[in-house]
């Protein structure tokens, strides 16, 4: 019998819904409003965790996107120790936020589509 998923994409789920709920729940830092976790990465010996982000109407060089990721840079610590808390592995993954610049170039290409038909 296959496994659906392997045991790194079950992590990653993992840690996308745990950090989403803490930053819905837990953490109060006005520079968070917007943001919305896009995608987690583990690492397959799963040492760390690649998580990419969004600024809602906010692109790669705003400045609300970097004042966000300093946010989050600011809580990684408070992140992973209550991954580490939730999570039964026996080492926590190090966690890297990236911005999600997939949205950026979605704009972007749907622009060349419109000027291509009109």
């Amino acid at each position: 019998m296959s496994q659906e998923f392997s045991r790194t994409d079950r992590v990653s789920q993992e840690v996308f819904r745990l950090l989403s709920n803490m930053l819905r729940r837990e953490v109060k830092d006005p520079r968070l409003q917007g943001l919305t976790l896009t995608e987690c990465k583990v690492s397959k010996d799963l040492a760390v965790a690649k998580v990419y982000f969004t600024v809602m109407g906010a692109k790669q060089d705003d400045p609300a996107v970097t004042d966000a990721l300093k946010a989050l840079q600011k809580a990684k610590g408070f992140f992973r120790t209550e991954l580490g808390k939730q999570l039964s592995l026996r080492i926590t993954p190090d966690i890297r936020f990236h911005y999600d610049t997939v949205p950026d170039h979605v704009d972007h290409i749907e622009q060349l589509i419109k000027k291509a038909l009109y």
